[in-house]
Protein backbone atom coordinates (compact mmCIF):
# COMPACT_ATOMS: atom_id res chain seq x y z
CA UNK A 1 0.00 0.00 0.00
CA UNK A 2 1.06 3.24 -0.86
CA UNK A 3 1.03 5.82 2.20
CA UNK A 4 -0.47 9.17 1.92
CA UNK A 5 1.43 12.28 1.18
CA UNK A 6 1.67 13.39 4.42
CA UNK A 7 2.51 9.79 5.87
CA UNK A 8 5.52 9.61 3.64
CA UNK A 9 6.96 13.24 4.52
CA UNK A 10 6.88 12.49 8.29
CA UNK A 11 8.35 9.71 7.74
CA UNK A 12 11.32 11.21 5.50
CA UNK A 13 11.74 13.73 8.25
CA UNK A 14 11.93 11.27 11.21
CA UNK A 15 15.33 10.77 12.53
CA UNK A 16 16.48 7.57 14.72
CA UNK A 17 15.58 8.44 18.24
CA UNK A 18 18.70 7.22 20.67
CA UNK A 19 17.16 5.46 24.12
CA UNK A 20 18.52 7.89 27.07
CA UNK A 21 21.08 6.57 29.38
CA UNK A 22 20.08 6.61 33.18
CA UNK A 23 23.79 8.44 33.90
CA UNK A 24 26.00 10.74 32.56
CA UNK A 25 23.74 12.65 30.18
CA UNK A 26 23.23 15.81 29.75
CA UNK A 27 18.83 16.73 29.93
CA UNK A 28 17.06 17.15 26.31
CA UNK A 29 16.09 19.97 24.87
CA UNK A 30 12.12 20.45 23.81
CA UNK A 31 12.83 18.86 20.76
CA UNK A 32 13.87 16.20 22.28
CA UNK A 33 11.67 16.02 25.71
CA UNK A 34 8.49 15.68 22.71
CA UNK A 35 10.72 12.97 20.77
CA UNK A 36 10.53 11.23 23.86
CA UNK A 37 6.73 11.05 24.29
CA UNK A 38 5.74 7.94 22.76
CA UNK A 39 2.00 8.03 24.11
CA UNK A 40 -0.05 10.52 25.94
CA UNK A 41 -3.02 8.04 28.20
CA UNK A 42 -6.19 10.26 28.06
CA UNK A 43 -8.55 8.26 30.63
CA UNK A 44 -11.86 8.75 30.65
CA UNK A 45 -15.08 6.75 32.36
CA UNK A 46 -16.71 6.43 29.19
CA UNK A 47 -14.93 6.01 25.47
CA UNK A 48 -17.34 7.89 23.53
CA UNK A 49 -17.22 10.80 25.78
CA UNK A 50 -13.53 10.73 26.01
CA UNK A 51 -13.52 10.46 22.04
CA UNK A 52 -16.32 13.34 21.77
CA UNK A 53 -14.41 15.62 24.11
CA UNK A 54 -11.27 15.34 22.06
CA UNK A 55 -12.78 16.12 18.76
CA UNK A 56 -14.57 19.22 20.43
CA UNK A 57 -11.40 20.66 21.67
CA UNK A 58 -9.14 19.47 18.82
CA UNK A 59 -11.34 19.04 15.61
CA UNK A 60 -10.04 15.70 15.09
CA UNK A 61 -11.89 12.46 15.63
CA UNK A 62 -9.64 9.96 17.19
CA UNK A 63 -9.89 6.78 15.25
CA UNK A 64 -10.93 3.42 16.46
CA UNK A 65 -7.76 1.68 18.25
CA UNK A 66 -8.90 -2.16 19.71
CA UNK A 67 -10.38 -3.83 22.51
CA UNK A 68 -7.31 -4.85 25.41
CA UNK A 69 -9.30 -8.30 26.20
CA UNK A 70 -8.99 -9.38 29.59
CA UNK A 71 -9.01 -6.34 30.90
CA UNK A 72 -12.08 -4.38 30.31
CA UNK A 73 -10.81 -1.79 27.72
CA UNK A 74 -10.59 -0.12 24.39
CA UNK A 75 -9.42 2.58 23.17
CA UNK A 76 -8.92 4.97 19.93
CA UNK A 77 -6.21 6.83 18.98
CA UNK A 78 -5.44 10.27 17.50
CA UNK A 79 -1.67 11.12 15.85
CA UNK A 80 0.49 13.96 17.50
CA UNK A 81 3.66 13.02 15.02
CA UNK A 82 5.06 10.14 12.89
CA UNK A 83 5.58 7.89 16.40
CA UNK A 84 3.53 9.85 19.16
CA UNK A 85 -0.01 9.87 19.68
CA UNK A 86 -3.03 10.30 21.90
CA UNK A 87 -4.69 7.26 23.55
CA UNK A 88 -8.63 7.56 24.69
CA UNK A 89 -8.85 5.01 26.92
CA UNK A 90 -11.92 3.73 28.85
CA UNK A 91 -14.18 0.84 29.93
CA UNK A 92 -15.01 -2.10 26.78
CA UNK A 93 -18.87 -2.87 26.98
CA UNK A 94 -18.30 -5.53 24.84
CA UNK A 95 -16.50 -7.68 27.70
CA UNK A 96 -17.27 -8.52 31.40
CA UNK A 97 -16.32 -6.51 34.27
CA UNK A 98 -12.82 -7.62 34.77
CA UNK A 99 -11.80 -9.18 37.87
CA UNK A 100 -9.16 -6.59 38.69
CA UNK A 101 -9.42 -2.84 38.52
CA UNK A 102 -9.24 -1.64 34.79
CA UNK A 103 -5.73 0.54 34.16
CA UNK A 104 -5.41 4.14 34.84
CA UNK A 105 -7.70 4.27 37.76
CA UNK A 106 -10.86 4.55 35.03
CA UNK A 107 -13.33 3.00 37.24
CA UNK A 108 -12.69 5.52 39.72
CA UNK A 109 -12.53 8.63 37.25
CA UNK A 110 -15.80 11.00 36.58
CA UNK A 111 -14.40 13.12 33.69
CA UNK A 112 -12.03 12.46 31.11
CA UNK A 113 -8.67 13.39 31.85
CA UNK A 114 -4.85 12.87 31.09
CA UNK A 115 -3.50 10.46 33.80
CA UNK A 116 0.27 8.77 32.28
CA UNK A 117 2.66 8.91 29.35
CA UNK A 118 4.76 6.48 27.48
CA UNK A 119 8.08 6.64 27.09
CA UNK A 120 9.91 5.20 24.42
CA UNK A 121 12.59 3.18 25.07
CA UNK A 122 14.59 -0.18 24.25
CA UNK A 123 16.16 -3.46 26.29
CA UNK A 124 13.58 -2.72 28.89
CA UNK A 125 14.82 -4.89 31.17
CA UNK A 126 18.08 -3.63 31.35
CA UNK A 127 16.06 -0.29 31.31
CA UNK A 128 14.27 -1.07 34.57
CA UNK A 129 17.68 -2.40 36.53
CA UNK A 130 19.19 0.99 35.88
CA UNK A 131 16.08 3.07 36.64
CA UNK A 132 16.02 0.73 40.11
CA UNK A 133 19.91 1.56 40.76
CA UNK A 134 18.81 4.89 40.57
CA UNK A 135 15.88 5.00 43.10
CA UNK A 136 12.97 4.99 40.85
CA UNK A 137 11.12 1.84 40.67
CA UNK A 138 9.34 0.69 37.13
CA UNK A 139 8.14 -2.08 37.71
CA UNK A 140 7.81 -5.72 35.48
CA UNK A 141 8.50 -5.37 32.00
CA UNK A 142 5.62 -7.38 31.05
CA UNK A 143 3.83 -7.88 27.38
CA UNK A 144 0.56 -6.51 25.92
CA UNK A 145 -1.05 -7.22 22.77
CA UNK A 146 -4.50 -6.01 20.82
CA UNK A 147 -6.24 -6.48 17.91
CA UNK A 148 -6.79 -3.22 15.36
CA UNK A 149 -10.29 -2.94 14.16
CA UNK A 150 -9.01 -3.95 10.79
CA UNK A 151 -7.83 -6.95 12.56
CA UNK A 152 -4.29 -6.52 12.53
CA UNK A 153 -2.48 -7.91 16.32
CA UNK A 154 -0.39 -5.35 17.67
CA UNK A 155 2.33 -6.35 20.45
CA UNK A 156 4.28 -4.41 22.77
CA UNK A 157 6.68 -4.73 25.84
CA UNK A 158 6.45 -2.46 28.58
CA UNK A 159 7.47 -1.62 32.06
CA UNK A 160 4.35 -2.26 34.32
CA UNK A 161 2.12 1.14 34.13
CA UNK A 162 0.38 0.09 37.10
CA UNK A 163 3.16 0.86 39.25
CA UNK A 164 2.74 4.65 38.76
CA UNK A 165 5.11 6.95 40.00
CA UNK A 166 3.80 10.47 40.84
CA UNK A 167 0.61 9.98 39.84
CA UNK A 168 1.84 9.29 36.25
CA UNK A 169 4.05 12.28 35.96
CA UNK A 170 6.91 9.64 36.06
CA UNK A 171 6.28 7.75 32.36
CA UNK A 172 6.65 4.37 31.82
CA UNK A 173 8.21 2.69 28.81
CA UNK A 174 7.25 1.36 26.24
CA UNK A 175 9.14 -0.99 22.74
CA UNK A 176 7.03 -1.42 20.36
CA UNK A 177 9.79 -3.46 18.56
CA UNK A 178 8.89 -5.22 14.92
CA UNK A 179 5.30 -3.83 15.25
CA UNK A 180 3.68 -1.49 13.38
CA UNK A 181 3.71 2.08 15.70
CA UNK A 182 -0.05 2.82 16.13
CA UNK A 183 0.57 6.42 15.39
CA UNK A 184 1.00 5.28 11.81
CA UNK A 185 -2.74 4.12 11.64
CA UNK A 186 -4.24 6.97 14.04
CA UNK A 187 -5.95 9.86 12.80
CA UNK A 188 -3.89 12.75 11.81
CA UNK A 189 -4.08 16.58 12.01
CA UNK A 190 -2.83 17.29 15.30
CA UNK A 191 0.75 17.63 16.57
CA UNK A 192 2.47 18.21 20.08
CA UNK A 193 4.41 21.48 20.60
CA UNK A 194 4.82 21.36 24.63
CA UNK A 195 4.30 19.70 27.32
CA UNK A 196 5.28 20.40 31.02
CA UNK A 197 3.28 18.70 34.28
CA UNK A 198 2.69 20.24 37.67
CA UNK A 199 2.54 18.36 41.75
CA UNK A 200 2.18 19.24 45.04
CA UNK A 201 5.60 18.04 45.70
CA UNK A 202 7.77 19.64 43.28
CA UNK A 203 11.24 18.40 44.77
CA UNK A 204 10.66 14.46 44.94
CA UNK A 205 9.05 14.20 41.08
CA UNK A 206 11.25 16.41 39.52
CA UNK A 207 14.45 14.37 41.62
CA UNK A 208 13.06 11.31 39.92
CA UNK A 209 13.15 12.97 36.72
CA UNK A 210 15.80 13.66 36.78
CA UNK A 211 17.51 10.52 37.95
CA UNK A 212 15.86 9.43 34.86
CA UNK A 213 17.34 12.28 32.92
CA UNK A 214 14.09 13.37 31.63
CA UNK A 215 14.01 17.46 31.58
CA UNK A 216 9.82 17.53 31.93
CA UNK A 217 9.24 20.63 33.89
CA UNK A 218 7.21 20.64 36.84
CA UNK A 219 5.43 23.26 38.38
CA UNK A 220 3.76 23.42 41.61
CA UNK A 221 0.06 22.32 41.75
CA UNK A 222 -2.64 21.68 44.07
CA UNK A 223 -2.72 17.81 42.77
CA UNK A 224 -0.87 16.11 39.87
CA UNK A 225 -1.24 17.44 36.87
CA UNK A 226 -0.07 16.50 32.99
CA UNK A 227 -0.66 19.67 30.56
CA UNK A 228 0.21 19.26 26.84
CA UNK A 229 -0.06 21.83 24.17
CA UNK A 230 -1.58 20.36 20.61
CA UNK A 231 -1.38 22.07 17.32
CA UNK A 232 -4.82 21.44 15.34
CA UNK A 233 -7.45 22.54 12.85
CA UNK A 234 -9.13 25.05 16.17
CA UNK A 235 -5.40 26.26 16.88
CA UNK A 236 -2.99 25.36 19.69
CA UNK A 237 -5.06 23.22 22.38
CA UNK A 238 -4.18 22.71 26.41
CA UNK A 239 -4.85 19.67 27.39
CA UNK A 240 -4.46 18.25 30.67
Amino acid sequence: MIAPPCRRMWSAALTALAVFPLAGATPQSTDALLGLVDHLVYATPDLQLGVERIETLLGVRASPGGQHLGRGTRNALLSLGPTAYLEIIGPDPEQPVPASPRPFGIDDLREPKLVAWAAKGRALDGLARDAASAGVTLGDVISGSRRRSDGVMLSWRYTDPRRVVAEGIVPFFIDWGSTPHPAASAAIGASLVAFRAEHPDVERVQGALRRLKIDLAVRQGARAALIVVVNSPRGRVELR
